[in-house]
């Protein structure tokens, strides 16, 4: 099995359940596991492989559009994914919010959601 990964990958939206929220753009970021089944792959060419730069496109795309929950981003990204690369058996998503609207809190929060293909 193949894995291809985005790491610490910084995003900027309006994401979340607070007014100030949909306002002020937050600070994200993002890492992103795509795997699949290598049985023919002979890696010569990008179409050998899931281009990283499509799922990065994927990921930009789907953060424009905001939503109250990171929960709600990592699904729809995920389905989107599956949609463009059928060839893959897992998905596995974390998304940080940088700046946590929670008093006297140092860190991030964040949300990682794992789906199983067949």
């Amino acid at each position: 099995m193949i894995t291809v990964e985005l790491r610490n990958v910084i995003m900027h939206g309006h994401h979340g359940i607070y007014p100030e929220e949909k306002e002020v753009m937050n600070t994200f970021e993002v890492n992103l596991d795509v795997s699949y089944e290598d049985h023919k792959a002979i890696f010569e060419k990008v179409a050998d492989t899931i281009s990283y730069v499509s799922l990065h496109e994927i990921v930009r795309k789907e953060f424009q559009t905001p939503v109250f929950l990171l929960e709600k981003i990592c699904q729809e990204i995920i389905v989107h994914i599956k949609k463009d690369f059928p060839q893959v058996k897992v998905v596995r998503m974390s998304i940080y919010k940088l700046q946590a609207p929670i008093q006297n809190f140092q860190g991030k929060v964040g949300v990682t959601i794992t789906r199983q293909f067949d």
